[in-house]
């Protein structure tokens, strides 16, 4: 998936979305938050025994500088990906932010709306199965290189994705102040479905 994920309790949440909605602003301010990444922009998934995991990627988070300043108030407050190139990136190496080297189970996935100026965002919202994968089938890595077998066990897949893992819709505010809001509130969301989760577990056993 383009996706970004992060570990929060005993499990991954992706945050999905298109290309500049905030995948890894939000992932990177969780990350300074103390939740520890998995991956930026790719999320690899792997489906087990009716569950699905996130792959760890690689131990860090990519920024473009306005995106930097938003998170630590200077456009320089991270170093150059490369000499020639504005990107900045975030090392998770447990100075500023830690990396989750271990395969972890995906509980949600929350994916990224529009920017809002309206007075309740940011917020969470519900998403159905059917919103959920059109939205997540659109947002899948290099599937325009795939072919029609391919895409449609992606397809399969994806449905089983969204029938088994809870989608949720993120509405952030317009305002970067914000965010720290919205971190709150996806936190606190998945530690609710984890609650759920668990206590499903006990009442099957």
């Amino acid at each position: 998936m383009h996706a970004s994920a992060v570990r929060i309790g005993d499990a991954a949440v992706a945050i999905a979305g298109d290309a500049g909605a905030g995948k890894s602003t939000t992932a990177a301010a969780l990350a300074l938050r103390g939740s520890a990444t998995l991956c930026e922009d790719i999320a690899a998934l792997h489906e087990s025994e009716g569950r699905f995991y996130v792959e760890p990627g690689y131990p860090r988070v990519c920024l473009w500088p306005d995106a930097v300043e938003k998170l630590l108030g200077s456009r320089d407050a991270l170093p150059n990906l490369t000499p020639t190139w504005d990107k900045k990136f975030l090392g998770l190496d447990g100075v500023r932010a830690r990396f989750e080297p271990s395969r972890m189970p995906l509980n949600a996935i929350y994916l990224l709306g529009v920017r809002s100026e309206e007075e309740v965002t940011p917020r969470i919202e519900e998403a159905s199965a059917r919103e959920a994968l059109l939205e997540l089938v659109r947002n899948t890595y290099m599937n325009l290189f795939l072919s029609r077998e391919q895409r449609a066990a992606e397809f399969e897949l994806l449905s089983r994705l969204v029938n088994h893992v809870p989608c949720k819709r993120l509405i952030p505010h317009r305002d970067a102040i914000k965010i720290g809001k919205l971190c709150e509130l996806i936190e606190r969301d998945a530690r609710t479905i984890a609650g759920n989760r668990q206590q499903m577990a006990v009442q099957q056993e």
